[in-house]
C-alpha cells in the first residue's frame, strides 16, 4: 500500500484530464502525434533517396562540340546607313492653269520627257497668236525702214539727200530690226509657256502619287508641286564611319584598292548585288568624330527603297591566322563578359573568359582565351555547370565557305 506521504508526488505525475474529456484521452493523442511525426519523417528519406537514385544513376550530360581551328576569315566592317535616291526630281506647274490629263500611272517607271500633265493651254495658244502677229509687224517695218535707208543712201551719192536724212532712215533701220528681236523673243516666251502647259518628266525613273488631280488649279502665285520622281537604279547607301583610321577607307573609296560593299538584310543574309565605295568625305564630322562614305548598289528589280535603314558591310581584306568558334558558342555573362565551356581530356567542362572580336559569317573571331585543337561546347551547354562530365559528340551545324582553314 502507498505511504500517506507518497500522495502529492503521485498527484503530480498522473496528469489531470481536461475537463470535457473521458479520462486517457491525453495519452492517445500524444501516441498519434508521435506516430505522425515518424511517418512523415519516414516519407521524406524515401522521397530524398528516391529523387537522389536517378541522378546517381545517370550517365554524363550529352553535348556536341567543334574543335577550334586556324583559319583565314575576311575582314570585314558593319556600318549603320540609310538608302537613298540616285537623282530626285519635284515636278512642278512652271505656268498657271487647270490641270485637264493626269497621263502617267501612279507608281510607274517614266523615262525622260514622258507627259505626265496637261494644263489648260488655251490662253497661251492665244499669246503665242498674238506675238507671233507682233513679229510679223516688227518684221514689216523693218523690211521697209530698210528699203528707205538704200533709197536715202542713193540720192545721197547723187547728192540728193542730206547727211542727215541718210542719219535718220539708219537711225530708223536699226530701230525697226530691234523691235523684231523684241518681237521675235516675245514670240519664244510665249512659245516656252505654251510647252510648259504640257508638264513632261525632267528625269527618267520612278514616280510617285499624283498630288494634284484634273480639275485643280495650279502655279497660281508659286509653283505647285505636282508629283515626286525618284531614281533608284542604281541606289546609295549613306553611312558612317569611326574616323579612327579614315586612310584606308577613304583609299578604298577613291578606287586605289578593289573592295567590296555588301548590304546585310534584317535577317542577316546578304543582299545579292555587291556595291562598290563612291567617295568618302574630306572633313570629320566634330559633334559625333565620324567621316561620311557613300556606296552605290545596282537595284534592277527594285527591291531597295529610299528611306530604309541598312547595315552596311565593308570589306577590308582578310584576317590570317584567326581563331573561330560558332556564335552560338559564345554565352554573355550578367556583366556582358563573353564565356565560353572548353571540354578538357578528361571529358569536364570548365568557363573559360574570352575576348571576342568581330561576327563573321564563319562566327566570332576570339582574339584571346583559346588556342587551336582545343574542344569547345556549340549545343547542350544549358544542362551543364563548370566541373561536370560530358560526353560530347562532334557538332554537325552548317557552316559558311568565308573562313578557309589554314594548313
Amino acid at each position: 500500500m502507498p505511504y500517506a506521504g507518497d500522495a502529492p508526488a503521485m498527484r503530480r505525475l498522473t496528469p489531470s484530464p481536461m475537463p470535457g474529456r473521458p479520462p486517457g484521452s491525453f495519452l492517445l493523442a500524444a501516441t498519434a502525434a508521435v506516430g505522425l511525426v515518424a511517418l512523415t519523417m519516414a516519407g521524406c528519406e524515401r522521397a530524398a533517396d528516391g529523387k537522389a537514385a536517378p541522378g546517381a544513376d545517370a550517365g554524363p550530360t550529352p553535348v556536341t562540340t567543334v574543335t577550334v581551328e586556324a583559319a583565314t576569315v575576311p575582314r570585314t566592317l558593319d556600318l549603320p546607313g540609310r538608302l537613298a535616291s540616285t537623282r530626285v526630281a519635284e515636278v512642278r506647274a512652271q505656268v498657271s492653269g487647270i490641270v485637264r490629263e493626269r497621263a502617267f500611272e501612279e507608281g510607274s517607271l517614266v523615262r525622260k520627257g514622258d507627259v505626265l500633265f496637261r494644263i489648260d493651254s488655251a490662253v497661251y495658244r492665244a499669246e503665242v497668236d498674238a506675238k507671233a502677229a507682233a513679229f510679223d509687224r516688227a518684221e514689216a517695218a523693218r523690211v521697209q525702214a530698210l528699203r528707205q535707208s538704200e533709197r536715202t543712201e542713193t540720192l545721197l551719192e547723187r547728192q540728193a539727200a542730206s547727211t542727215a536724212q541718210h542719219d535718220v532712215a539708219t537711225a530708223a533701220l536699226r530701230q525697226a530690226e530691234a523691235d523684231v528681236a523684241s518681237a521675235k523673243a516675245h514670240l519664244a516666251r510665249a512659245r516656252i509657256d505654251l510647252d510648259y502647259a504640257t508638264v513632261r518628266a525632267p528625269i527618267a525613273g520612278r514616280i510617285g502619287r499624283a498630288l494634284v488631280t484634273e480639275g485643280a488649279l495650279v502655279g497660281q502665285g508659286e509653283a505647285t508641286k505636282l508629283a515626286l520622281i525618284q531614281q533608284i537604279d542604281p541606289i546609295f547607301a549613306d553611312f558612317n564611319a569611326p574616323a579612327s583610321d579614315p586612310s584606308r577607307l577613304a583609299a578604298r573609296a577613291s578606287g586605289k584598292e578593289e573592295t567590296e560593299v555588301r548590304l546585310v538584310q534584317p535577317d542577316g543574309s546578304l543582299h545579292a548585288d555587291a556595291g562598290r565605295l563612291l567617295f568618302s568625305d574630306v572633313s570629320v564630322d566634330p559633334g559625333t568624330g565620324q567621316v561620311s562614305l557613300r556606296a552605290t548598289f545596282p537595284n534592277p528589280k527594285v527591291a531597295l527603297l529610299p528611306g530604309t535603314y541598312v547595315r552596311v558591310r565593308v570589306a577590308q581584306g582578310t584576317v590570317p591566322g584567326a581563331v573561330i568558334v560558332p556564335a552560338q558558342a559564345i554565352q554573355r555573362s550578367s556583366a556582358g563578359v563573353a564565356q565560353v565551356f572548353v571540354v578538357g581530356d578528361d571529358r569536364t567542362v570548365a568557363l573559360r573568359p574570352v575576348q571576342a572580336g568581330a561576327l563573321t559569317d564563319a562566327g566570332w573571331i576570339v582574339e584571346e582565351g583559346l588556342k587551336p585543337g582545343e574542344r569547345v561546347v556549340v549545343e547542350g551547354f544549358q544542362k551543364i555547370q563548370p566541373g561536370m562530365a560530358v560526353n560530347p559528340t562532334p557538332w554537325h551545324g552548317a557552316r559558311t565557305a568565308a573562313a578557309s582553314a589554314e594548313p
